[in-house]
């Protein structure tokens, strides 16, 4: 990737903030053009912060996909939300995410509170604006009266903005907005690099995005994924990745590895595939699952599958 970068090159850091399952995540992926971040429709899908990177030739744009704000029932909760809030006040700017089928309310200002404390520039972005039942206009207004209601000298968003980042909408002016309040700066990562993910990180959280997907009604939460080896055969141009999945009882390890085995097997197969888009090469790819009792309360083990890094 060849840029001929200015003398005027901006640069600098956006922390997506919202409550779960606000489209963080789409809107990330469909800013850079590729798959960085995964997504489903599970709240509290995110678990890291994920580095996605836009470079142009006049500014690089780096956004922290955070997980989402909620309420914590457990260690791992608190330290997902201890990482987003880290983010935003780290960050140059904010976007704070709103879905417009969903009506504005307690989750989205304690959200904006937190935001409205870190004293950042921040824009509000109206996520999911095509579907049917959306209510961009409702939204925006319960915003504004929201705003009004906590302070008179609350600071008011830059602008705020309609998208719906599947089908491309808004994404364009996201991307400007954002560009225009990035200070003068250094290249912070490669003109070609997508993500400051490592490529263990890229692989453990596919496998679980799969994992989320097949178990959507019965234990996603409870779901840890970790890389457990990694290795690329050159004779046959193949990569062996083996991956374990945690769960935290017994009767959950029956629910992930199904019937026969055909659970398991479903997850792998649908994986496979995406690491193979993602490393552009064969794949065999290895599931075990384990158990670890009560693992999202043990803040070792959590720091240990890397979630909400901090």
């Amino acid at each position: 990737m060849r840029l001929m970068l200015t003398q005027d090159f901006h640069s600098g850091f956006v922390s997506l903030v919202a409550r779960p399952n606000a489209g963080k995540s789409t809107l990330t992926n469909a800013v850079v053009g590729d798959k960085v971040a995964i997504t489903s429709e599970v709240a509290q899908t995110t678990r890291h912060n994920i580095t996605a990177i836009l470079t142009r030739d006049d500014f690089q744009l780096v956004l922290q996909d955070t997980p989402g704000l909620h309420k914590p029932k457990d260690n791992l909760g608190q330290r997902l939300n201890d990482s987003a809030l880290q983010a935003l006040i780290d960050g140059d700017m904010a976007a704070f995410l709103l879905d417009a089928t969903a009506a504005f309310g307690r989750g989205d200002e304690w959200v904006l509170r937190h935001l409205l404390a870190s004293g950042k520039p921040w824009i509000a972005v109206l996520t999911k604006c095509a579907l049917p039942q959306a209510a961009p206009v409702k939204v925006a207004e319960a915003l504004n009266t929201c705003l009004g209601g906590l302070s008179a000298k609350a600071q008011a968003p830059l602008r705020i903005i309609k998208t719906s980042a599947l089908e491309g909408e808004g994404v364009e002016e996201f991307i400007q907005i954002c560009a225009a309040q990035l200070p003068l700066g250094p290249l912070w990562y490669p003109a070609d690099a997508k993500t400051g993910q490592n490529l263990e990180t890229q692989v453990a959280e596919l496998v679980r995005e799969q994992a989320l997907r097949a178990t959507f009604d019965e234990l996603p939460h409870a779901i840890g994924v970790a890389l457990d080896g990694i290795g690329f055969d050159k004779r046959k141009q193949l990569y062996r990745i083996y991956v374990n999945l945690y769960v935290e009882r017994k009767s959950q390890k029956g629910l992930l590895i199904g019937r026969g085995g055909a659970k398991l097997k479903q997850i792998g197969s649908a994986a496979r595939l995406q690491l193979e888009q993602l490393l552009k090469a064969k794949v065999y790819l290895e599931l075990q699952v384990k158990l670890r009792k009560n693992w999202r309360r043990d803040l070792n083990q959590i720091k240990r599958f890397g979630y909400g890094t901090v």
